[in-house]
């Protein structure tokens, strides 16, 4: 798709549809990014007031509550949007490639509170698990990072402070939960073997992104 193609939450929603797999940023791809499909109008502006607009960031939410998609850090980390015809094969594979966390590990720990609670904004979930100390915070998003990457944990939505006149500001917060909480048990467990699943993506990729070398495609998918 040509550069500022879209110009509207919805119509960005109904291409996520379309693809099956979109990074809200750019990560290398050309053309393959939230980011660089929609509007000059959508990207982030700096105000005169300091203050900052970016439509495209705002949408994050609405994208997850009107789709059902998954989104979290599901390519080298990076954030995307995977809608829920394809997580099943996503969850699949990739949970094959990054396997159930140790017993006794920090990343079961992780997921233990994060299923007796059902869901969490990040820095709450962090101090449950006891990361509060001084330079903590790199080191339990590197354990998120790597639980999304395996399909583990998503996003749900995002949750924003608000100021004393009851507007909201700032970046957001993530509010996490596993995918069987969100969408059941079912659309993580298809009914395909790791490898049927890795094989309909690679196809899918390939069609979304024809002129990607079969690097680049192995390198998306482990």
């Amino acid at each position: 798709m040509e550069k500022g193609t879209l110009h509207s939450c919805p119509e960005l929603i109904d291409y996520i549809n379309h693809i099956g797999f979109l990074p809200l940023l750019h990560m290398g791809i050309r053309g393959w990014s939230a980011e660089e499909i929609t509007d000059e109008d959508c990207q982030y502006t700096r105000l005169p007031d300091g203050g900052w607009e970016w439509p495209l960031w705002e949408w994050k939410g609405a994208i997850l509550q009107e789709s059902g998609c998954a989104y979290g850090k599901f390519f080298n980390r990076k954030a995307a949007f995977i809608s829920r015809e394809w997580w099943p094969d996503f969850c699949n594979y990739r949970r094959s490639v990054f396997p159930s966390p140790e017993e006794g590990s920090i990343e079961e720990a992780i997921l233990d509170v994060l299923k007796a609670e059902g869901s969490l904004i990040t820095r709450e979930l962090r101090a449950a698990c006891g990361f509060t100390g001084t330079k903590m915070r790199s080191r339990f998003d590197a354990y998120l990072a790597r639980l999304e990457m395996g399909g583990y944990i998503v996003t749900q939505d995002f949750i924003y402070p608000r100021d004393r006149h009851g507007h909201e500001y700032g970046w957001g917060w993530s509010l996490l939960t596993t995918p069987e909480a969100l969408f059941g048990r079912e659309a993580c467990h298809p009914k395909r073997t790791p490898q049927e699943s890795r094989k309909r993506m690679l196809i899918q990729l390939k069609k979304i992104l024809p002129e990607t070398s079969p690097k680049v495609y192995d390198f998306l998918l482990k």
